[in-house]
Formats: structure tokens, C-alpha cells, sequence
């Protein structure tokens, strides 16, 4: 719910709060006319103009939901995950291009999708971007297509492509038929599941060593400084930064350890 009014004026992040807002809703909001633009010099909002428009928050929520949208990399990734095709970057601009895809925003200049509006693409529309794109390579994917639809990191895919003895075709192109054959394998997906979880966790542990190394450092060169062993104290600032990033990263591992089966 939206706070209470204790201000004569906002600053643009103490007025998304106000509205019950994040930076990006706050951001499309004002984008698409729902959130009034700034009645300050500019640049804060008046106290009278944040209490007219109260419950711009909530149409913002209503129209666009609370997942941050998402760039033309990604968007293609989550598209490959659902409908098992090797989509591009490429055929998204398309969709885009041909009025199927709305582009909510942009984000460093950079076109941006709402996770609920490439879930409600239409498969057939899709697809037959990605087959005008390949032309008579619809029916085969490369490793790198192939990982996009496993959601694979590429290594595993080719590992696990020689372990299974994938044929390849005169491009080295794999069957994409083999390629759904490998996600229908319920086992194989709880098993690269698992890796990827290890292999996560392995990586959040050596974040988690380096933040621990930054924090002792630092107390080392405090310890000298105490001793007179250095003439100036060591910046308060890294250890901030360092206690932190340490925090997150605990709360990380938490998390991953927590998902395990």
C-alpha cells in the first residue's frame, strides 16, 4: 500500500515509494502517462500532486505487473526454454518489428520486453519467424541453439551430446528431434539440475572467500594502525562495501542450500 504523506515534496525515488512503486514501474509509469510528470522546477513532486494521484500506483501494477521486463537476449532464452526452438535476438526485433511483441521500454538504449507478453505469444508466430530466419536449417540446431532450448550451459550440452553419441550433420549441426529428446529425459534434467546447482553454489562459496579475504585484509591493516605499524588507517568505505557484498552472498548460499534436494 502506498505510505502516508509526511513531506511537502518528493524526489523521484522518495515519490515511487509514495506510490508503492519500484525504479522500473516508476520509470514506465511516467513513460506511458499514468505517473504525472514532476510539478517542481522540473524535477520533485508537490505533496498536492502526490496525494491526486494516490492509486497511479496501482493502475501502474495493474497494466504491467511486478516483473521487471527483460532485453532481447534474454526475452530469445526464455522463449527457446518454452517452445524448443533456437530463438535469436534477432527474431525477437522481428517480432517486435511485426506488431506480435510490444517493446515497454528501454533500458541503456536498449529495447525491453514484460516477461507476461512473451509468454503470450503465440507458438505458430514464433515459429514461423525462427523458419524464415533458418530456412532449411529449421530442422537442426548448433550447440549453442541446442543449450538455449535445454537452458544448458553449452559444455554440459556438448558433454552430455558425446556421452549420448548425438549425430551431427555435415555442418555439425545436431537434429533438433534429438535435442527435445534430451529435455523429454526427465532423469538427464534432474541430473543436469543438480550440476548446475553444484556448480552455482561452488561459484556463490568462492564469492563469499574473496569478501572474507577484503573483510580480514582490512583488519589487518586496522590492526597496524593500532600498533602504529602504518600511518594511515585503512578506508572505512571497502569494508562497507566488503561486509555487504558478504552479507548478500551468505543470504545467497542460504537460498541455493535451501533449493537442494
Amino acid at each position: 500500500m502506498p505510505t502516508q504523506i509526511t513531506r511537502d515534496q518528493f524526489g523521484a525515488h522518495q515519490f515511487a515509494v509514495h506510490l508503492g512503486l519500484t525504479r522500473w514501474q516508476m520509470r514506465v509509469g511516467l513513460e506511458q502517462g499514468i505517473v504525472p510528470e514532476p510539478d517542481l522546477d522540473g524535477e520533485r513532486w508537490s505533496a498536492d500532486l502526490a496525494e491526486e494521484c494516490r492509486g497511479c500506483g496501482e493502475q501502474v501494477i495493474a497494466r504491467f505487473g511486478d516483473d521487471p521486463p527483460i532485453g532481447s537476449a534474454r526475452a530469445a532464452a526464455r522463449l527457446a526454454a518454452r517452445l524448443g526452438l533456437d530463438v535469436e535476438r534477432r527474431d525477437i526485433e522481428v517480432l517486435a518489428a511485426q506488431g506480435d511483441l510490444g517493446v515497454i521500454s528501454s533500458f541503456r538504449g536498449h529495447p525491453v520486453y514484460l516477461l507476461r507478453d512473451l509468454d503470450r505469444l503465440d507458438p505458430t508466430v514464433v515459429r514461423s519467424v525462427v523458419s524464415a530466419r533458418k530456412g532449411p536449417l529449421t530442422d537442426t540446431v548448433d550447440a549453442g541453439g541446442a543449450a538455449m532450448i535445454l537452458a544448458w550451459p553449452r559444455k554440459t550440452f556438448e558433454r552430455i551430446a558425446a556421452e549420448r553419441h548425438l549425430a551431427t550433420d555435415r555442418l555439425g549441426r545436431y537434429s533438433l528431434a534429438d535435442v527435445h529428446g534430451l529435455a523429454a529425459d526427465e532423469i538427464l534434467a534432474r541430473r543436469v539440475a543438480e550440476e548446475k546447482r553444484e556448480t552455482a553454489l561452488k561459484r556463490t562459496r568462492r564469492s563469499e572467500t574473496r569478501m572474507e579475504d577484503v573483510v580480514r585484509g582490512w583488519m589487518l591493516r586496522c590492526t597496524a594502525y593500532l600498533d602504529r605499524d602504518a600511518d594511515q588507517p585503512p578506508d572505512i568505505s571497502s569494508l562497507s562495501r566488503a561486509i555487504r557484498g558478504l552479507t548478500s552472498v551468505r543470504s545467497e548460499i542460504d537460498r541455493q542450500e535451501r533449493t537442494s534436494p
